[in-house]
């Protein structure tokens, strides 16, 4: 594919479903907790005469969407902030939504240049952070005690040579500094064991265990969803795209636990009866909703989406 410097060619993952799943209807106010390129804003704004407020916690996005303010002009509020800030972000801070959809981890701009590091497919300054401020991937890499950083690849990354790869870090940072992706990429290539899957480079877990603890996603995951919860109004719907295990796992427990879904019980651990707090949510897909292999094919990027839709139900006090 092609482009010329500077601009990038997006393709929003699981819109049809995104869009069928948000129901945007005119009046309706909506939040898209990732702008990124805009792919999900500009499809609610087609969808219907509403309003959307946009976030984002990468400055670039926020100075990229001038086009698209100017195009739905009154419609559209750009914020920069992180989406677990939401509530706080809204103009008027008691305000309702109709809507918030959020298209986790990182965007396709960000993976495309080079300069941010998030990718070993360019080399590049090893950075990874979203917001551009606070600790680096390098940092991460070069100063996190051994242990540390292995426990951070094995949990984020779920890689089962973690030690392994932080042993290799650690040697090679011993006598210079790993400041390029390429340099980390080599890294944790040359200390791979095993057969290797042909279609996923051995630095792919290492990457995304070190861009996760550096952006703090899955904590911000977790905020995202409680503020979701606060501003969705009665009626008003949740519609979240996940990309790794980590992410669907907490989504899909944080849903099931707010929908009044109790744990499964077993002989050696019986469920008691306890006070539950009435439900927040209502499922509207039991079963998370996947790409179609056309649009695989069409997006090789969709490959690992998943995407799950909740409800919210009258209001209820939800300061868990």
């Amino acid at each position: 594919m092609t482009r010329a410097p500077g601009v990038f060619q997006h393709e929003p993952v699981l819109i049809d479903d995104v869009i069928g799943s948000l129901k945007p209807r005119d009046g309706g106010r909506y939040i898209d907790g990732t702008l990124g390129a805009g792919g999900y804003t500009r499809a609610i704004l087609d969808a219907a005469n509403c309003r959307v407020w946009a976030i984002d916690r990468d400055p670039d996005a926020i100075s990229n969407a001038t086009d698209i303010v100017r195009q739905y002009a009154g419609r559209l509020k750009v914020m920069e902030g992180c989406f677990g800030e939401m509530a706080v972000l809204l103009p008027d801070h008691g305000q309702q939504v109709d809507g918030v959809t959020l298209d986790l981890g990182v965007s396709s701009m960000q993976l495309d240049d080079g300069s941010r590091g998030f990718s070993f497919r360019h080399d590049g300054p090893l950075d990874m952070r979203q917001g551009k401020c606070g600790r680096s991937a390098a940092d991460v890499v070069n100063e996190a005690d051994e242990a540390v950083l292995a426990d951070i690849i094995y949990r984020y990354g779920e890689e089962r040579q973690a030690r392994r790869i932080a042993r290799a870090i650690s040697d090679v940072r011993a006598n210079t500094l790993i400041t390029r992706t390429s340099q980390l990429a080599d890294i944790v290539r040359g200390a791979y064991r095993g057969r290797r899957d042909t279609a996923t480079d051995p630095a792919t877990k290492t990457f995304q265990a070190i861009r996760i603890e550096v952006n703090d996603e899955l904590g911000e995951l977790e905020r995202g969803l409680r503020a979701a919860e606060i501003v969705l109004a009665p009626g008003g719907r949740l519609v979240l795209v996940s990309f790794h295990s980590l992410e669907d796992r907490i989504v899909k427990n944080f849903l099931r636990s707010r929908s009044g879904e109790k744990p499964a019980g077993s002989r050696h651990l019986p469920i008691h009866n306890t006070l539950i707090s009435p439900p927040t949510f209502r499922l509207i897909n039991r079963t998370v909703v996947k790409p179609s292999a056309a649009e695989i094919k069409h997006n090789p990027r969709s490959r690992s989406a998943r995407l799950r839709v909740a409800e919210r139900l009258a209001a209820t006090d939800s300061g868990s």
